[in-house]
């Protein structure tokens, strides 16, 4: 099954957990410190929260699109470079405490999108801990954006 991914980087990263929960009647499906995903069945959604900065406004820090198999991010890949869109591969790459294969590609507006899989789960002991400074030990989301991208984190961040 493939379901669109909406991330979001939110100030309070606890209110946005409880009120997502809340609103989509679900529990994070992982959370790490500084981070969040909610895997929702109806609508099929994959929501990622993204711990920003104090007092900052919630933004959309990228969008994508959950494939279940590498198979399926490399028929994709030839797919968007077949349509003569500029794609970026990233394979085996940890981003968002998981392993990831994935192929980003960016919209007319600058937003960053990436079509992925999870291969594999990263850093499963740090589930549920939620201590800021632990999201710079690996894959908080520093690094779940294209380089290049209006959002790229990779000049201040190396989890990728």
């Amino acid at each position: 099954m493939s379901r669109v991914q909406l991330a979001l980087r939110v100030a309070d990263l606890e209110a946005a957990v409880g009120f997502y929960s809340r609103l989509f009647d679900t529990a994070p499906a992982k959370r790490r410190p500084g981070y969040a995903n909610f895997a929702i069945a109806e609508p099929p959604l994959k929501l990622v929260l993204l711990e920003g900065e104090p007092g900052e406004a919630t933004r959309m820090d990228h969008l994508g699109v959950e494939v279940p198999s590498q198979e399926e991010v490399a028929a994709a890949t030839d797919r968007l470079a077949d349509a003569g869109l500029a794609t970026r591969v990233e394979d085996n790459t940890t981003c968002c405490y998981a392993v990831q294969d994935k192929v980003w590609v960016t919209g007319p507006g600058g937003e960053p999108w990436e079509v992925y899989t999870v291969t594999a789960d990263a850093r499963p002991d740090l589930e549920g801990q939620t201590a800021a400074e632990l999201s710079q030990v690996a894959g908080d989301g520093a690094c779940c954006r294209p380089e290049g991208s209006d959002t790229d984190a990779r000049l201040a961040a190396s989890c990728c």
